[in-house]
């Protein structure tokens, strides 16, 4: 039976989203900003869970709308047959966004959809469930335009870039789905050689390791579909020895990491050893204004600090020219990417960047720049350039 879906993503990775939604079975797929939404039955939203890099949740449609005003939301909210999908023993959580919603407070919307659903338990159970706003065991968040309300049951849970193994974190950590989408911008192959010299807690590493080595993402964790009284215990299972069956044993990849952090390295290896990559990942001590390159061409992708949590202005504003000259003197060959939330600090590197792409890190408007180190036409830009 077909189902409707909506996936949340990275703004900036909803093209990427929909390709990848599209080869795990998804239908009718629309693009919207910062999501997608598809069709298709229980088993593709259990491996758009299972097996999506990219996306945040996976969030089943239940109900949808018009309203003018607060009851008529109550309404559509009590009239979702709720007690099909979970007992009254379940802990819920209601969540509410909106977009050019006429109505004043998302707190009241929140509350009223929560009674409404409570009610509803009441009518058909004779008991309402109890909420849970820390670990709920169902989440229903709802969507408001400026007439139009739609309802979702989460299916995820917990998000889809907690793979369920990152034990070791740092001071400005980078969401694995974007990370996975900014290593699918850079159009890196993994035949490729691939390093992080900036490796901090080795989110690119990883993902870029399982993508190799072809790890479901979400092999390491479990699901909210799996409370649901919908849930297919045969269907999922087979899905999962699916995707065991593709999985290739861990061997060592071209894929580097190195910090000049001992403690940053030390939690790379802490965190590789817990997705069992240890030994598909080079590790090293060693900074990139010094360090060279691991191979004759590949693909340099980093997340260096841009003032914005953490660094200071000035240290990094004397880092970022002597970024450039490293480029240059070492890493011919070689396309390099960085992602930086200032539109300033990375034109002190003193190269023409190839591509700027848009894309957020949480709600930090980025850019991913690119810079093609081809021998012999490395330049510094001309300060009107700057």
């Amino acid at each position: 039976m077909t189902q409707r879906f909506f996936s949340p993503c990275p703004r900036g990775l909803e093209p990427f989203l929909a390709t990848e939604l599209t080869d795990l079975g998804a239908r009718q797929l629309r693009v919207l900003p910062g999501g997608v939404a598809f069709e298709g039955d229980w088993s593709v939203g259990y491996r758009a869970n299972l097996e999506s890099r990219l996306a945040t949740r996976v969030l089943w449609q239940v109900a949808q709308g018009r309203y003018r005003g607060e009851e008529d939301i109550y309404r559509l909210a009590y009239g979702a047959t709720w007690a099909k999908w979970w007992t009254p023993d379940q802990t819920i959580r209601v969540q509410v966004t909106a977009q050019k919603s006429p109505l004043k407070s998302l707190e009241f919307i929140t509350l009223r959809i929560k009674d409404a659903i409570c009610d509803h338990f009441r009518t058909v159970t004779g008991r309402r469930p109890s909420v849970d706003t820390e670990r709920p065991d169902v989440r229903i968040h709802a969507f408001l335009s400026a007439d139009q309300a739609t309802l979702y049951v989460d299916t995820s849970g917990e998000p889809l870039y907690k793979r369920g193994f990152k034990h070791a974190s740092v001071e400005a950590p980078l969401k694995e789905n974007l990370a996975a989408g900014l290593l699918r911008m850079t159009g890196w192959q993994p035949d490729q050689p691939l390093i992080d010299p900036m490796c901090g807690s080795g989110t690119f590493l990883i993902e870029a390791a399982q993508i190799a080595l072809n790890v479901a993402p979400g092999l390491g964790r479990r699901f909210a579909f799996e409370r649901l009284k919908s849930f297919d215990s045969g269907s999922w299972a087979a899905l999962r020895r699916a995707a065991e069956t593709r999985l290739h044993p861990v061997r060592g990849l071209a894929i580097y990491g190195s910090d000049r952090e001992a403690d940053q390295v030390r939690r790379s290896l802490i965190n590789l050893r817990a997705a069992d990559l240890a030994d598909a990942v080079t590790l090293e001590e060693v900074d990139l204004l010094e360090r060279g390159a691991p191979a004759g061409s590949g693909v340099m992708i980093a997340n260096p600090p841009y003032g914005v949590r953490i660094g200071d202005v000035e240290a990094l504003a004397a880092f970022y020219p002597r970024l450039g000259d490293a480029l240059k003197a070492r890493w011919a060959g070689w396309n390099c990417y960085f992602l930086s939330a200032d539109p300033q600090l990375p034109k002190l590197i003193g190269l023409k960047a190839s591509r700027r792409t848009p894309v957020f890190n949480g709600a930090l408007e980025c850019r991913l720049f690119e810079y093609k180190m081809l021998a012999g036409s490395l330049r510094r830009s001309r300060p009107e350039e700057a």
